[in-house]
């Protein structure tokens, strides 16, 4: 109906500008939102104050013609000019029970388009060193990026995840280090041991499993272990590996796939890197200096230039990110979107600077790139800051383990990623109203226990003459949440063009909350309640209810939380 409505207005400005009160070469179009207060109407549109200037009349005057222009519709009751100039409308009762009748036509693809036309897309998250198990921050990345490629594929994009492994620098020789000498039985409280190696017990785990010669199968590499503590680069290997596998098991605990593990490894073995410097360097974006190579990053927004090769050899780590993001461009990822750390702020346009300087096409601005922030997680009014396992830090393991799949997942969607967080183990365990994943399941159980409910009583729901009967809806509690539910498509419209899955889980408590208002307005009122012995009543309701209940499907889908039948 939205729709419908905002063509409505812009054929009402195409008339205005065919009687020449606004200029023919205008060109912008007018919307509609859905107003917070409903003495305000279901729709609410400021075009007459976007076209005033253009008309050089005031806005109310502007906002009549507009209003005139409209004429009488069926599904309008009323139209009001509010304040400086809003028209506010207000739909029929036969309009807003419309919905009901599309969400449970279209079922599971309620809320999706085609707004991606097909076209390719490329989501890269976590993409965490393989250098030990993943941490609570590896898990709001794996979420928020997870959330993004169901938001995309929801709205017609062509879906590729991809997890970009670091399996080549300092940091894994220092795992390779830390492994051969737990394998030589050198221990963290060894004088021996330096401090830039690995500490956790999992580095034990490691060197066990690779002098008992054990075989790794990790997700497209398959390593045995030499059990010789003399060969460095077999232990990397093996750890690699070994890692790689764990961090794949977390994921798969997590609900987290992916189409693509690219390596890091692969763009020296095939000489990306030496033919991304060369093109940079036959572009003339780069100069020497200190026996140094640079690239003239404030070319393109930096505020200095940055080196590519060191003097003493060996690349700085942007420039394989850069041939990494030339490697997606060249398989025709017209849109990427990238979801890291924060830490990884500073990056983000060197790598963009690197991207324009090869002169390959690639449109400013791209890749795009989602920063989540740190997540604190506490017990209570203690901060845990360290897993048993891990040494060093709270593991994702851990607190799917502690809390559930669930939980996790929906708190780590529900925060903003650019804003920090915390994470409350005893809130996301506790089944109270405070709990917001538990409140919106247990929104989704009370629908389909009042189903149950209605075999037990011997009833039956008849869709089709609960259909005929909408317009039986008419508390307010009906509604407000069929209202509600006509907001669904647009969320999800938004949350995919701007990467944001957290308004998707702020949408489905506020669902909740009308949901759970509805059903305990009926404990109280007779009128209220779902199952009445008058039936075009009850099999209305129920529609309404069932509708509803296919939305809190829709999107605990997007977020990869179930939507249990019992609670």
């Amino acid at each position: 109906m939205k729709a419908v409505a905002e063509t409505w207005l812009n054929n009402a400005i195409a008339e205005l500008k065919n009687q020449g009160i606004i200029p023919a070469e205008f060109s912008g179009q007018a919307k509609l939102t859905h107003t917070k207060d409903k003495s305000h109407g279901d729709y609410a549109s400021n075009a007459a104050l976007m076209l005033a200037k253009q008309a050089k009349r005031p806005p109310r005057e502007v906002a009549q013609l507009i209003v005139d222009l409209l004429g009488e519709h069926p599904e309008i009751d009323k139209m009001e000019i509010a304040g400086p100039g809003f028209i506010n409308f207000f739909l029929s009762q036969s309009a807003s029970t419309e919905i009901i009748k599309t969400v449970l036509d279209k079922g599971e693809q309620f809320g999706h388009s085609n707004t991606g036309n097909g076209q390719k897309v490329g989501v890269e998250y976590v993409s965490a060193n393989p250098t030990g198990p993943l941490h609570i921050g590896h898990g709001r990345g794996a979420v928020v990026g997870d959330c993004i490629a169901r938001l995309l594929a929801a709205t017609g994009w062509d879906v590729t995840r991809e997890f970009y492994y670091n399996d080549a620098g300092q940091q894994i020789n220092n795992l390779a280090a830390s492994v051969q000498a737990r394998c030589n039985g050198i221990t963290p409280d060894s004088e021996q041991w330096q401090n830039d190696w690995y500490q956790g017990l999992y580095i034990n785990d490691v060197a066990t499993d690779y002098l008992a010669g054990k075989t790794i199968d990790a997700a497209d590499k398959h390593v045995t272990g030499k059990a010789n503590v003399d060969d460095l680069q077999a232990i990397q290997e093996f750890a690699v590996a070994y890692l790689r596998r764990e961090q794949d098991l977390d994921l798969k605990a997590f609900d987290v796939s992916f189409d693509v593990f690219f390596l890091e490894s692969s763009l020296y073995e095939n000489g990306d890197i030496e033919k991304t410097v060369d093109a940079l360097v036959s572009a003339g974006h780069t100069y020497e200096k200190d026996g140094a190579l640079w690239l003239k990053t404030t070319e393109y927004g930096d505020d200095k230039d940055r080196v590519m090769r060191k003097s003493e050899g060996g690349y700085t780590y942007f420039l394989p990110d850069v041939a990494y993001h030339a490697n997606k461009w060249a398989r025709g990822f017209g849109r990427v979107v990238d979801e890291f750390g924060a830490d990884h702020h500073s990056t983000v346009n060197r790598v963009r600077a690197g991207l324009q300087a090869l002169d390959i096409g690639i449109p400013n601005g791209w890749p795009e790139v989602v920063l989540h922030q740190m997540v604190t997680v506490m017990r209570g009014e203690e901060e845990v800051k360290i897993s048993k396992r891990a040494g060093s830090y709270v593991t994702l393991r851990d607190i799917i383990d502690e809390v559930g799949r669930d939980a996790t997942r929906f708190f780590l969607a529900a925060r903003r990623s650019t804003s920090q967080m915390t994470f409350d183990l005893e809130l996301a365990k506790s089944k109270t109203n405070d709990n917001p994943v538990y409140y919106i399941q247990y929104a989704h159980a009370r629908i389909c226990s009042a189903f149950r409910k209605l075999e037990e009583l011997g009833g039956t729901f008849d869709q089709a003459k609960g259909l005929e009967n909408l317009a039986a809806l008419t508390l307010d509690q009906e509604l407000a949440l069929m209202d509600k539910v006509t907001q669904f498509p647009e969320l999800i419209e938004n949350a995919a063009k701007n990467s944001e899955p957290h308004v998707v889980a702020h949408y489905l408590r506020e669902l909740a909350a009308d949901l759970h208002g509805y059903y305990q307005a009926g404990s109280d009122a007779a009128e209220n309640r779902w199952i009445v012995e008058d039936l075009a009543i009850s099999n209305a309701r129920l529609c309404l209810i069932k509708a509803v209940k296919q939305v809190f499907v829709n999107g605990l889908t997007l977020l990869a939380v179930r939507a249990p039948e019992k609670m």
